[in-house]
């Protein structure tokens, strides 16, 4: 759970210390999220230094702008640009956009250097928003010669484009189509079900092949995790971090070099003015003016705001009123493991109820009611846990009392803003806290795929990060699986065609081609699914990543139940049945090769007649040993000396192959370091064979099935391209375009590589 930051957690839970005894006993009786709100407002206001406390904190969280920021990050981007990198570059004066002032020379400046990046970027459509961004902001007139002969070569370019695509009129028709169908949550051939082991749950109405879509979802509202907001690791490091928030919008999360910034405050950037537009309408107006309060109090506390002020005071009554009346079916949220038995209560997505509800907008788009419907487990968490979040919520609805009242909130009949805030409105705080329980058992995190930026890398290296996290109306149905049947991906921002139409000679272009706007989630099945199965979702705890007894712990704190799926049983099961010797995977025995046994503090050899055993201490730091010998061939290769790191990683295969087997998740690192290092001097076949070895631990720890065995296929069958062994890449990539297609969905980057590499290779033949 994404607790607010140390600092004001230790003061709060300080406040709870000296509680008298009576205060705390009153505080664990009370159940209502109405009263547990105004308990922890009263405290705030009975003690005004906690705002104090906070705005403290929040200082070191600072958005404000900083003109002298905005012009060291110009030079620093412009240093970046001499050297061709113009990746960083673009994020330096990106940075310098959203500090400088504006209407400002320096943020004038910003723009048009980073039009220069866009431009050898291949960017044109963006080099030319910043070209006419930087004439809005004032740019010197003894300078305009560059950006009006830098515009004349992007709309050169663009219209070089627009006429190699003779389809973007039926493209546009295709996509604008797309967009209307996008605007609801689409489910296929899965219905909701009740019953009171399992709560809400989905169910297949049909037989499902492995990579078939059950469902797309759209977030109800997401907030982008701040990733090193401090930044104390970069300044040790003396460079700058551009990590989730400077690489992402903050409002539809797409990936973008060209931000348009919050005019108030340096934090906030979006890919352009709509989304701007939208996140300053439907939240930021508010948010603004405690940016710095919001990160110091977590992402979940950030993201449950934002879901109130979106719903609205109409809305959240509406939902409260509607709630009174609701059935036990609708109380309930999908947040157990599977079970058996139990007449179904069966709910249509949509929104159309066969029985026991007439609830009809519970899953529709932007459904508040999906949202509100989902249990916030007041009892299940601690009553210091509750106070925490009742504090922090009471002080963040102090201090946006600072400011303005939102629209939606000031009044109840929705007759516009009173221009005050109104003492009804307190239910804002209390339905942020609301959300912020629920969000324990029901945040998503939304993931992307993050390439590492090596320059001249002949192989890229890609890994899934967290960017953002989210709240999924539907998708928060799924019970979860320690062995899921799905797998989810998203989307995000607007998607759009890359051609611009234009209208005139003086670079008007209208609005590109938009298909969709926003996050989605898609679930598709990664293995055969029959009708009247459970459709199933993994919470994190994955039998192939984790043990299933710290699996069974993390769920039970995090989500309150007890697993019970398939996997843990199993697993479970065979504990039980021997519980004094237990097999070791992955570890042999040096003698005679055997798999090696767990028993008591030892490693015994699992044939008896060998006799080797070792303590499990010892063989722990045999292990630590590999590691640290795999961590200095890696910063080796940082500082560019691969044949130095390639003779470590020998002498630590050599150890690792006398005490681990090739299915060993140590074996399989090694192995893909060696890859890598080989791969950097250009060596193709001895690093595809390193890499075959690595996918061999790959398979064994994930499956067959695996997205990680998708992403080492991808990296294999670059290397056999790299080699000009087209014959092998041919045989590796329609597995890997599988996979990858499976986890990922059809329009991923990763795949449309290996089609066009794919495509690439036939014709060599």
């Amino acid at each position: 759970m994404d607790l607010p930051c140390p600092e004001w957690v230790r003061h709060v839970e300080q406040k709870w210390t000296e509680l008298s005894s009576e205060g705390r006993e009153r505080f664990n009786l009370l159940t209502d999220i109405d009263e547990i709100f105004h308990s922890g407002l009263s405290l705030i206001q009975s003690v005004p230094e906690d705002l104090t406390i906070l705005s403290r904190i929040s200082k070191k969280y600072s958005v404000k702008k900083c003109p002298d920021l905005a012009s060291e990050c110009r030079q620093q981007g412009n240093l970046s640009f001499k050297v061709k990198d113009y990746t960083a570059a673009a994020l330096y004066y990106s940075k310098g956009v959203c500090n400088a002032d504006k209407n400002t020379e320096e943020l004038s400046l910003c723009y048009a250097n980073r039009s220069a990046a866009l431009f050898y970027h291949g960017l044109y459509k963006e080099c030319l928003e910043d070209i006419r961004r930087a004439l809005e902001a004032g740019y010197p007139s003894h300078l305009q010669d560059k950006l009006t002969t830098r515009q004349t070569a992007c709309l050169y370019q663009l219209e070089k484009l627009k006429k190699s695509n003779t389809m973007a009129k039926n493209l546009q028709t295709q996509l604008s189509q797309k967009r209307r169908d996008s605007s609801t949550c689409t489910a296929h051939a899965v219905s909701v079900y009740f019953n009171p082991e399992k709560g809400r749950h989905l169910l297949a109405t049909e037989n499902k092949f492995a990579g078939e879509v059950v469902l797309e979802d759209k977030a109800y509202g997401c907030v982008l995790i701040p990733v090193n907001r401090l930044k104390t690791e970069a300044k040790k490091a003396g460079k700058t971090a551009f990590d989730t928030e400077a690489r992402h919008c903050h409002h539809c999360l797409s990936q973008t070099l060209s931000f348009v910034p919050c005019p108030s405050c340096s934090y906030s950037r979006y890919c352009g003015e709509m989304c701007q537009k939208e996140a300053w309408e439907h939240w930021h107006q508010w948010e603004c003016h405690v940016g710095a309060d919001l990160l110091a109090i977590g992402v979940l506390g950030h993201l449950a705001l934002r879901v109130a002020l979106k719903a609205g005071q109409n809305e959240v009554q509406r939902a409260r009123e509607s709630s009174s009346g609701m059935s036990d079916a609708d109380h309930v949220d999908g947040k157990s493991g599977p079970s058996k038995g139990v007449s179904p209560v069966h709910l249509t997505l949509g929104g159309h109820c066969t029985k026991n509800s007439d609830h009809t907008d519970y899953y529709n788009d932007d459904s508040y009611m999906g949202i509100y419907s989902l249990l916030p487990h007041v009892a299940e968490h601690s009553p210091s846990a509750r106070f925490i979040l009742a504090v922090t919520m009471a002080a963040l609805y102090r201090r946006l009392q600072c400011g303005p009242p939102p629209d939606k909130w000031a009044s109840c009949k929705g007759e516009g803003a009173s221009g005050n805030w109104q003492c009804e409105m307190s239910m804002l705080g209390a339905t942020a806290l609301r959300h912020m329980m629920q969000l324990r058992c029901n945040a998503q995190a939304v993931t992307a795929i993050r390439v590492k930026e090596e320059r001249d890398a002949a192989v890229q290296s890609s890994r899934e990060i967290c960017i953002a996290t989210a709240i999924f109306p539907v998708l928060s149905l799924l019970n979860h699986s320690c062995c899921p049947n799905t797998s989810i991906s998203f989307n995000t921002g607007f998607k759009t065609d890359a051609l611009c139409q234009f209208t005139g000679s003086e670079g008007q272009y209208d609005h590109p081609l938009i298909c969709q706007c926003g996050v989605t989630v898609t679930i598709r099945t990664s293995k055969d699914v029959t009708a009247g199965q459970e459709i199933l979702h993994c919470y994190g705890p994955h039998c192939s990543r984790m043990e299933v007894k710290e699996r069974q712990r993390l769920l039970l704190e995090q989500y309150f139940f007890h697993c019970k799926c398939e996997a843990c049983q199993r697993e479970l099961k065979e504990g039980s049945q021997n519980t004094e010797v237990n097999a070791a995977p992955g570890l042999k025995c040096v003698k005679c090769e055997n798999p090696l046994q767990s028993h008591m503090n030892w490693y015994v050899c699992s044939q008896p007649s060998c006799g080797y055993q070792i303590t499990i201490a010892e063989l722990q730091k045999s292990l630590q040993g590999l590691q640290c010998l795999l961590d200095q061939a890696f910063h080796l290769m940082e500082r560019d000396r691969p044949d130095e790191a390639i003779r470590i990683l020998k002498s630590a295969s050599s150890k690792a192959d006398s005490i681990l087997a090739e299915t060993h998740p140590l074996q399989g690192e090694l192995a893909d370091a060696k890859a890598r290092a080989y791969a950097t001097t250009g060596k193709w076949n001895q690093a595809a064979s390193h890499l075959k070895r690595s996918i061999v631990a790959i398979q064994a720890q994930f499956g067959e099935d695996s997205v990680e065995l998708g992403q080492h296929l991808f990296k294999l069958a670059q290397l056999h391209f790299n080699g000009g062994d087209c014959g092998s890449a041919l045989s590796v990539i329609p597995r890997a375009c599988k996979l990858i297609s499976l986890h990922c969905g059809p329009h991923c980057d990763e795949l449309q590589e290996l089609q066009e590499m794919e495509r690439c290779l036939k014709g060599l033949l």
